[in-house]
């Protein structure tokens, strides 16, 4: 027996809810053929001129339209909230899960069968599945793409090339004039980043999880066949409601570990962890931090791109895409996986191939053996903190320093250019207080620019250890996600300037040593944390936000409420 289209529970009504349904519909010139018997499907839209990496998606949206049309489902697109990671304050990160419960509840409360989530910026893409999954009804992720490869005076340049730009600036070496002419070629069309920074991780995440056809992470935005893939995932949508293909159907355990290994082999964000253990919270999925180190360990740095490596999206595009590094890996993936396209992993790999092997090197001859995410633990995080050794210096693998702290964003800000500031390149710089709750929102300011006075002596990497995280497209010997935060007055809370600090990345340790007589002293005159906050969303998420070593996910989003509404609105 063919199940019922879950849009027929309102379409399909008899009575004054049926017509309500119906003729309010019909006002937009829709005859009720098209939504009677026909699967509904939503398009999830995020576009907004606020965030320039999805400004495209009207147009976009329209090639996802023709391909529902086509494979006789009947699109109605509507909005969520948008988190442009260039403009919105204190950060995106502040609202991810806000625009999961908006993404989660627009779903389920409307007449849907199946939903096609249009992602591109960074937060725009976890949000989104975080609340699909919450719903589960079928669903598959159509993204924006990369913009093109930014051009500077005859060389190539990207979102990474910022934060060299910014340290040449403040050392004297790269004048305000030349940095406003770098602006102007830096984005040279629509799209995200060019690097693999976080919104080319997600993109990269989603098709590693299978929630995208083969192919989506490294079409150029720019590039005609990103509306000719939006018109086929349009198509395979509506076969995917016949089909009752969900999430829950897709992401799996061995799926999550796939992802886990494919992001060590591109080199991706730090960030993908914090998003990919909130999925998985919402999945029901039991994963964990270790699980990052463990799954990530023994794979190589594959693809040749910045920050790690030296190329962009638009070169993995022409050398073959995701499926190509895939590819690379087989043996290590678990080939056996379901995806959005009703293939397995090993069935959308398997033709797959490297057309430029500077791009995408291979398992045996790769960019970096050092990849993938490395756990920390010890006396400074007892939670967990990570680093990506793919973008860090190799003679500060194993280090030990003295700590000088900044109490917050503020108190760096005003003290780093300062030339009486007592540092020195083997110092470590700790800042505190940029956590899910102390910021609030665990923003992007780990990448910690460093000491004026030591950049003008040559110096280019120093350890940063802070409770906050660090743009995808940054760099550096970088540990982040400390937990936990300084907020929660763990051990990070206590840590004054002059402390020693122990960094080994190869035994996984990152400790401070202080006696704990001292700690305790220290505990005794510490002050809770206090947020200013009083009131509206803010307030909400300090005090339901789970730590970085959970996903910082709300306490009460775990799992799922399905997708039945029980209740009719008349």
């Amino acid at each position: 027996m063919e199940k019922q289209l879950r849009s027929q529970q309102w379409f399909g009504k008899k009575g004054k809810d049926g017509f309500i349904y119906r003729a309010w519909m019909r006002n937009q010139g829709i005859p009720d053929d098209q939504f009677r018997g026909k699967p509904v499907i939503g398009i999830c839209n995020t576009w907004s001129e606020l965030t320039p990496c999805n400004a495209h998606f009207r147009e976009l949206a329209e090639s996802v339209k023709r391909g529902i049309i086509e494979a006789g489902g009947f699109p109605l697109e509507f909005p969520v909230m948008s988190l442009g990671e260039t403009l919105i304050k204190p950060t995106a990160m502040l609202y991810r899960n806000l625009v999961s419960m908006d993404v989660e509840e627009s779903i389920r409360a409307n007449p849907l069968d199946g939903v096609v989530l249009m992602c591109g910026c960074d937060k725009t893409t976890p949000s989104l599945v975080m609340g699909a999954c919450s719903v589960d009804i079928p669903a598959i992720v159509i993204s924006g793409g990369a913009m093109l490869t930014g051009k500077h005076r005859g060389r190539d340049i990207g979102t990474s090339d910022l934060w060299r730009f910014s340290e040449d600036v403040r050392s004297g070496v790269m004048s305000e004039e030349e940095l406003n002419e770098a602006e102007a070629g830096m984005c040279r069309s629509r799209g995200h980043c060019a690097v693999m920074g976080t919104a080319s991780s997600m993109a990269c995440m989603v098709e590693s999880l299978g929630l995208s056809l083969p192919g989506n992470a490294a079409i150029p935005a720019a590039d005609s066949n990103r509306k000719v893939l939006a018109q086929l995932t349009g198509r395979r949508i509506v076969d995917m409601v016949k089909e009752d293909l969900k999430p829950s159907d897709i992401l799996t355990r061995e799926a999550f570990e796939n992802a886990i290994m494919v992001n060590a082999a591109i080199g991706g964000s730090t960030n993908f962890v914090i998003h990919l253990l909130a999925i998985a919270g919402r999945a029901g999925l039991p994963l964990d931090l270790e699980d990052f180190d463990r799954f990530s360990h023994g794979v190589p740095l594959i693809a040749n791109l910045q920050p790690s490596g030296e190329y962009f999206m638009e070169d993995l595009y022409y050398a073959g895409g995701l499926p190509a590094v895939m590819k690379q890996m087989e043996v290590q993936l678990n080939g056996g996986c379901t995806t959005v396209n009703g293939k397995s992993v090993a069935e959308n790999i398997s033709k797959a191939k490297s057309w430029d092997s500077k791009v995408i090197t291979t398992f045996n001859a790769p960019v970096n053996n050092r990849s993938g995410i490395v756990v920390l633990r010890g006396s400074l995080c007892e939670n967990g903190a990570i680093i990506k050794p793919s973008a860090a210096s190799p003679h500060l693998m194993k280090h030990r320093g003295r700590a000088v702290v900044f109490s917050d964003i503020e108190d760096y800000k005003k003290r780093i250019n300062d030339p009486l500031l007592e540092v020195d390149a083997s110092s470590v710089l700790v800042l505190k207080n940029a956590g899910p709750k102390g910021y609030p929102g665990m923003p992007e300011v780990g990448n910690l620019g460093l000491p004026a006075k030591l950049l003008q002596q040559g110096v280019t990497d120093m350890v940063r250890i802070s409770d906050g995280r660090m743009s995808g497209t940054g760099f550096g010997t970088v540990v982040l996600h400390v937990s936990p935060e300084a907020a929660e007055n763990g051990t990070f809370s206590l840590i004054e300037s002059g402390d020693w600090i122990a960094l080994d990345v190869d035994n996984r340790q990152l400790n401070l040593e202080v006696p704990e007589a001292e700690l305790a002293e220290r505990r005794k005159k510490q002050v809770p944390f206090k947020s200013s906050y009083t009131r509206g969303y803010t307030r909400l998420f300090i005090e339901h936000v789970e730590q970085a070593c959970k996903g910082a996910d709300f306490d009460f989003l775990k799992g799922g409420s399905g997708s039945e509404v029980t209740r009719d609105s008349h």
